[in-house]
């Protein structure tokens, strides 16, 4: 089977950008993704191409899921990176949005298929998103950091520019990808508390999608998304105040945050791993619906 399945090929795209993110270890709180398919699903983004599953996924890494159909047949759905195409009239330009799991395999031969789809669609810009953990407080404006291939793109967006050496996921390689290929490029980061890890975040997605909007010139109603991020950060507020030892943690974070205190390297405070525990418990015992 072939790489990449097209359903079809759009045309009449104008100056298109396209927008990449990926499930796992590049989504810290799910705010990439969700990030880029709020645009997906706000501008009414049709899917045309995706990715073959055993070109680029190892199946004991990212397991198919089992879904029901009509609640009687049993379908087998295939781990896939999907691509959808979404004009945009009233903006400068339109827009490519890509979204799935980070690919297990062959990531050099996902990244050369990306390159051929932009110069096959005409894309003049690739922006990839992503989100990692980091020590800072949920109550702060969430901190952005990004890489571009025009140095003046990061100073315009009033980003931080990212220093980062070592390990890397799928987004640093497409983002590398494009550049040794001389397409713009430009790779946006979300911080997200490392003590909430293990709940969505919708406050880190809004500041992402915030950032696109500016970057491609292109504006959604993000109203849902503004009141998630707002109940997300009442929520956690709650689960702070139930614990005087998370909230004694967080009220440092805040002070060097504020550049207030020096950074946080105090034994006595609990560890990331014992407040991403106690979060999940609370967030359990309100449950999901609970406001």
């Amino acid at each position: 089977m072939k790489p990449l399945t097209w359903d079809h090929r759009p045309t009449g795209l104008r100056a298109p950008a396209l927008l990449c993110a990926f499930k796992g270890w590049n989504d810290a709180g799910e705010a990439a993704t969700a990030a880029v398919s709020f645009f997906n699903s706000a501008l009414e983004g049709k899917r045309f191409a995706w990715t073959d599953a055993e070109e680029f996924f190892d199946y004991q890494a990212t397991r198919p899921q089992i879904k029901l159909v009509e609640g009687v047949t049993r379908q087998v759905q295939w781990p896939s990176v999907e691509f959808f195409a979404a004009p945009v009239p009233r903006a400068p330009r339109d827009l490519v949005l890509m979204s799935g799991p980070e690919p297990s395999l062959r990531w050099p031969s996902f990244s050369a298929l990306i390159v051929e789809l932009v110069e096959a669609l005409g894309v003049q810009m690739v922006v990839t998103v992503g989100a990692l953990l980091a020590e800072i407080p949920h109550t702060r404006p969430v901190p952005m950091t990004g890489l571009a291939s025009d140095d003046t793109l990061v100073d315009r967006l009033g980003l931080k520019g990212s220093s980062y050496e070592g390990p890397t996921g799928i987004v640093g390689v497409v983002h590398s990808a494009c550049a040794q290929a001389g397409v713009p490029s430009v790779s946006l980061w979300a911080s997200v508390p490392h003590y909430v890890a293990a709940a969505p975040n919708p406050k880190a997605a809004l500041a992402l999608l915030r950032k696109l909007e500016g970057l491609v010139g292109v504006s959604v109603d993000a109203s849902t998304l503004e009141r998630a991020a707002s109940d997300y950060e009442r929520q956690v507020g709650l689960a702070v105040q139930s614990d005087p030892d998370i909230q004694a943690f967080v009220d440092r974070l805040q002070q060097a945050s504020d550049g207030e205190d020096d950074p946080l390297d105090s034994e006595d405070l609990p560890s990331g791993d014992l407040l991403a525990r106690e979060f999940q418990r609370f967030l359990r015992q309100r449950g999901a619906g609970e406001t």
